[in-house]
């Protein structure tokens, strides 16, 4: 599987982004799909994860009630959608594919995106 994550940007804090990530290959639909995210000198953190039917999602406790992320398997997308931003979410997010639904660990992930830098100023 191969993953292409695009829609971050700059955004002021208490708007909103939507991120997408793009898959290729005929296998998404038996895939986990996650959102983590890693802000300068930190780890790598979970946001997210759907399983792969769409009918399971977790959150971090960061992104509860804020975030949420859905799937369309005909597309072969997964999206985050991101309200009430805030300063401390500014970090590049990336998208990651998992044989196992409920992973929130990186290692726990097998295929990853080239990650967008999402940017939320205060």
């Amino acid at each position: 599987v191969q993953l292409q994550a695009s829609g971050g940007g700059l955004v002021q804090a208490g708007g909103s982004l939507r991120l997408s990530c793009a898959a290729s290959g005929r296998t998404f639909s038996s895939y986990a799909m996650g959102w983590f995210r890693q802000a300068p000198g930190k780890e790598r953190e979970f946001v997210a994860v759907i399983h792969w039917s769409g009918r399971g999602t977790y959150y971090a406790d960061s992104a509860k009630g804020r975030f949420t992320i859905s799937r369309d398997n005909v597309q072969n997308t997964v999206y985050l959608q991101m309200n009430s931003l805030k300063p401390e979410d500014t970090a590049v997010y990336y998208c990651a594919a998992s044989a196992y639904y409920g992973g929130r660990r990186p290692l726990e992930y097998d295929y990853w995106g080239q990650g967008t830098q999402v940017t939320v100023s205060s």
